[in-house]
């Protein structure tokens, strides 16, 4: 069965964008971007470059992790806002909303229905695993149906933000083994996580 993999950027104290919700990849941005940081995308999660950035560094790799990403409207829309319609051409690209009526592109299907009931009928189809690109309001709706978490880890702090998993979340302790790390020179961090289970109640 297909899994769904939260493959998200977070600072040192777990926040994945400032308060004002931007992205914090682009002009006037706090995430530091440097050269190995690149290259390790590049290299290990090439479908997960946006298409400006696949044209820029010459990638044409389908990858081998993902064929779908899912996305939240406000995640979306900072991608609109730039003018990019459709920044993952190269994957099915579902954006959940219920105040969008009509998809800006022809290959974005918007998804107004219940995003658990929705993954769990992408998880039965074939194909590769489902990357939940964000943001924190459909990863706490999705908090419970996450199999796998890949944390790309900043060397930066920030003090307030948006944080990983909206309040939506419930308050569900998860268990997570560590599979996989990579430490690169620039101090971030790659950490893969695989749900273990749930955290049993205490006695």
């Amino acid at each position: 069965m297909r899994k769904l993999v939260h493959y998200v950027a977070t600072t040192l104290d777990g926040f994945i964008a400032g308060p004002d919700g931007a992205d914090p990849t682009g002009p006037g941005g706090f995430w530091p971007i440097e050269q190995d940081y690149i290259a390790h995308l590049a290299a290990e999660y090439p479908e997960t470059l946006p298409v400006q950035a696949r044209q820029a560094l010459s990638v044409t790799a389908e990858g081998t992790r993902f064929d779908t990403v899912l996305e939240g409207r406000r995640s979306y829309e900072i991608g609109l806002a730039a003018g990019i319609p459709d920044a993952y051409p190269h994957l099915r690209h579902l954006v959940f909303s219920r105040t969008l009526t009509e998809s800006p592109d022809p290959a974005v299907e918007l998804v107004a229905d219940d995003p658990v009931a929705t993954v769990r009928k992408l998880k039965e189809a074939d194909g590769k695993d489902i990357w939940l690109l964000g943001g924190a309001e459909l990863a706490g709706s999705l908090y419970g149906e996450i199999d796998t978490l890949i944390l790309k880890v900043a060397p930066v702090t920030i003090g307030d933000g948006i944080p990983l998993f909206s309040r939506k979340a419930a308050f569900e302790p998860r268990l997570w083994t560590l599979t996989n790390h990579t430490v690169l020179g620039s101090g971030a961090v790659f950490l893969t996580y695989e749900r273990t289970g749930d955290r049993p109640p205490a006695e």
